[in-house]
This record gives C-alpha cells, structure tokens and sequence, in this order.
C-alpha cells in the first residue's frame, strides 16, 4: 500500500502540484476584498500610489513602526500598476500581495525539489499553502509582505551561483538584496547570511583561486545592490542621508522605541526558533487568544510544537548536498541567532525573511524518516503526522471568522462624510486609539472631496487652510470630538457640534466655528 502510494505521487506531481497552487489560489483570493486589511498603513500606501499615478514620484518609501526612519519606496512601485488596473479600488495592491502569495508556494515546492527531492518539495509547499500566518499576511497590501517570495529567490540564486557560477546571478543576488531592504530593515539578516553563505560556500566548493572568485562575486553583488537600492540611495545622497544617520543611532540604542522587550538575548532566540514552528506550522496562539484554551492543552500544544522544530533542524545533517546543507544551516542560525541584538519586541512578519525555512526543514525531515526505515508503522505515522499538520491548519484557517469588511467599512464612513458637508470645502479629524486617518483620506480624494489640510500657523498665519468646518471621525463611540487635543481638532479653534451621524463602529461629527449668542 504504502509502495503504490509513493508511486501514485512520483506519477502524478504534476497534478498534485497544479491542486496545491489551486488551493494556494484560493486561500489567498478568496472574499479578498472582504478580509483585506485597510487601515492606516495601507491607507497611506494607496494615497501615495495614487499622487505616483498623478505624476508625483517619490523616492521615499512608508515610515518604519519602529523608529522616525523610512524605508525606499519600491514598494510603492511595485503596487501602482495594480492600483491603475483596478481603478483605484484598494484591492488591487492586495490582489497583488496575493499573486506573489501564490507564487511564493510554487518557488518553495522548487527549492524543496532541488535540495530534498520532489516529495520533501511537495510536502514544503502544501503546509506552506495552508499556513494560517502565512495567509494573512498574503492577502493584504503591506511593505514587509512580498519578503519571504523575494529572501527565498535570494537564496536560491545564491546557491545556484556557487552551484553553477554566472555573472547574472550575483548581480541579480545584489539587486534582490537591495530591494528587501527597501521593503523591511531587517532584511539586514538576510544580507548577513548571504555574506556568509558565499564566503564559506566559495571557501568549500571552489578551493582554487578562492579570493579572487571572492572578490569578483562581491563586486558583482555590490553593483547589482546599488541598483536595486538606488531610488532610496538617490533621496538619500541628495537630502544628506538623513535615514541612514537615524538607522545608525538606532541600531546603535540611541533612540528609543515603543515597541521595547525586556527579554534577554538568548531568550530572543528562543522566542524566534519557537515562533518559526510554533506560529507558522503549528498555529500556536497569541497571547490575546491562548485564554479560550486550557493550561493543559497549550503546554502539550507547545511542547509538540518545539519537538517539531528540534526534529526538523536534526534532519539538517541528513542532507546529502553539501551547498544546500549549508545554506539551510547558515540561514537557520544565523537568522535566528541575529534577533540576539534586536532589543525590540518581536512580531509574525518580522521573520518574514524566514517563513519558507520551517516548511522546507520539515518536508526534508519527513520525507528523510520515511525513506530510511524500514518500518511500516513509523512510515504511516510520517505520513499521518504531515496529514495532521495539513488537516490543522485547514481548520484553523482566517476563513473560519466572518470577514470585518474593513475597506468597504472605511468607504461607507467616507460617504457618509461626504454626505453632510453641502459640497463645501471641508477639514478633516480622525480621533482613534490605534489607527492613522489615512485610509479615509485615501477614499475621500478618490471620492472627489479631498479635505483641506489643515497647516501650522507657522506655515499659515493667516489660517487660510482652516474652513469653515470640521468633519470628524470618532472609532471610539463615547468620544467627545469639543476639546480634544488632536492638532486637526485643536487647530480648528473654538467650535460646537451642528451634526452627529452613526457609521460602521464609529460616529460622525460636523463642527463648525463657535458663534457668540
């Protein structure tokens, strides 16, 4: 049985690998526009798309969460054809991020494919199509998301240029750097690996004229990162490398951040070899969620999660291609080993650069323990083991929750503002405890009512830019908008509420200047 059930998948990958990228398909696609995320990040994104569209380029790209830096604007680039081909409408950036989803699944069935052979590569991809993680951040539009698709070509190309060594492929490797970089800072791991993996893998495979090939690589590899890097590069020589300064301070711990841990190095570490297992393959739960299960069911849970993740990295040393093997080794430890000098706490998409590695060290492991026993018992319980993890992140999927339809939400707020300013030019306030008013002013101008932005009367004394009302959205509903700090509120003046309309989850409120009785 289990024979002819080998023989069914070397007999039939092609049809297993066309269902898997059809379920891929659909996971990443499905009611898109429905459970996308469009709120301020993704908000600010589009706006900027669309002035790129209007004929206002940029070279800078979104503003780092975790310091006052930024990073290159290729994302930016990357999503305006597919914001001009869907008319604007937000779901195009997401079906984009989607597409590159799906994409990401065939390339990781490749790589497991050249590495471990076609049924580790087969098993890699289909856990990594059915990763709940791995969904929600491939169907919505956001700067870090096409990272594992563009870390994962990076490494490939690496090893195939120390397999097969071609000009292209280094500079290729250069110019893929350069774009990681642009979408997550720390893709900074990823250079680090790719340095490394070259050195030594150049060291072991080449053995002659080792730093002259060293040199030619690098260069190559340099050539090809200033290109990839060169709209960033360009803002930056010419405004004095104003981001590049902030970095350093940064990294160097001279600018503090919200987002602190208070972990030590080595339990970083630990935080993010569990993470790569634990909430990426086996859907272990944030701490937000672990309350609805009980203390006994999440030991067992991370217990079996860390025993996979020790099991997968043992099966490393079976590996018979010894460029592979390196690479693999080289990419788990040193970017789990990196995150020691992060002092920050740490997030699902900031291991972005490491998504694929769990998926393909386990389909290397399974495939590895079914081939060398003998036994029939521990061959079913491989393949039971994989249909289990398969099975489980099927049942966890996003889908099980109805969608919260936020961007048609953020539209019908939109309308509804629309609707009570009389056609009049109008300011703009949202009032929030977590969320930037970008994805509304995004639907406003698309909507032709691009709210007056309000200046500081540094920049406008005469208050030109203050109207002669204030529409505001309030996402807390016992918000009183009269008082409040915010500078578009507080820079309105003194004012009293003429209006108050109900939205999804929010109210509207219409102010307009106080007038003495």
């Amino acid at each position: 049985m289990l024979l002819r059930l080998q023989a069914f998948f070397n007999k039939h990958t092609t049809t297993i690998i066309f269902g898997i990228i059809a379920l891929a398909s659909f996971l990443r696609l499905y009611r898109i526009s429905d459970y996308m995320n469009f709120l301020g990040d993704e908000g600010r994104d589009v706006l900027t798309v669309k002035h790129i569209l209007e004929g206002q380029l940029t070279f800078l790209g979104p503003r780092s969460s975790a310091a006052d830096f930024y990073y290159g604007p290729i994302y930016y680039y990357m999503i305006t054809p597919f914001l001009w081909l869907f008319h604007y409408d937000p779901v195009g950036p997401a079906v984009f991020i989607a597409l590159l989803g799906i994409l990401t699944v065939y390339v990781v069935y490749r790589v497991g494919k050249k590495f471990f052979g076609t049924s580790a590569g087969i098993i890699a991809a289909a856990l990594y199509t059915v990763s709940p993680v791995v969904i929600t951040y491939s169907h919505s539009s956001w700067n870090p998301n096409p990272l594992p698709l563009v870390s994962l070509l990076t490494l490939f190309l690496a090893y195939s240029g120390l397999k097969n060594p071609n000009v292209w492929k280094f500079l290729l490797i250069g110019l893929l750097l350069g774009i990681a970089i642009q979408l997550q800072y720390l893709a900074l791991f990823l250079g680090v690996i790719i340095f490394v993996y070259i050195v030594l893998g150049t060291i072991i495979n080449d053995r002659k004229q080792v730093i002259l090939n060293l040199v030619k690589r690098f260069v190559l590899l340099i050539v090809g990162f200033v290109i990839g890097w060169s709209p960033f590069l360009a803002f930056e020589v010419y405004h004095g490398f104003p981001n590049l300064k902030t970095i350093l301070l940064f990294l160097a711990g001279k600018i503090p951040s919200s987002v602190s841990t208070h972990s030590t190095p080595l339990g970083q570490v630990f935080e993010v070899f569990f993470k790569l297992f634990g909430r990426l393959v086996t859907v272990f739960p944030l701490t937000d969620l672990s309350r609805i299960h009980d203390t006994e069911q999440l030991y067992l849970w991370y217990l079996l999660s860390l025993l996979l993740g020790v099991v997968a990295v043992v099966g490393v040393i079976k590996i018979k291609d010894r460029l592979a093997q390196l690479l693999i080794i080289i990419w788990l430890v040193i970017g789990v080993g990196m995150f020691a000098l992060y002092k920050k706490s740490i997030y699902d998409y900031y291991l972005g650069f490491m998504f694929p590695l769990p998926f393909l060290l386990i389909g290397n492991v399974a495939t590895e323990l079914f081939n060398v026993t003998k036994q029939n018992i521990i061959k079913v319980g491989v393949i039971a083991a994989v249909l289990f993890l398969f099975i489980f992140n099927l049942i966890y999927m996003p889908f099980r929750f109805e969608p919260n339809k936020i961007k048609n939400q953020v539209k019908t707020i939109s309308e509804i503002v629309i609707s009570h300013t009389d056609n009049k030019p109008f300011n703009f306030a949202l009032i929030t405890t977590g969320n930037s008013d970008h994805a509304y002013r995004y639907y406003l101008e698309v909507l032709g009512h691009k709210p007056v932005e309000m200046q500081n009367p540094a920049i406008d004394p005469e208050r030109k830019t203050v109207t002669d009302q204030l529409m505001v959205v309030c996402e807390d509903l016992t918000c009183g908008p009269l008082g409040y700090s915010l500078f578009e509120v507080a820079g309105f003046g003194r004012a009293e509420i003429t209006g108050e309309w109900d939205g999804p989850h929010v109210k509207v409120f219409r102010l307009v200047h106080y007038q003495e009785k």
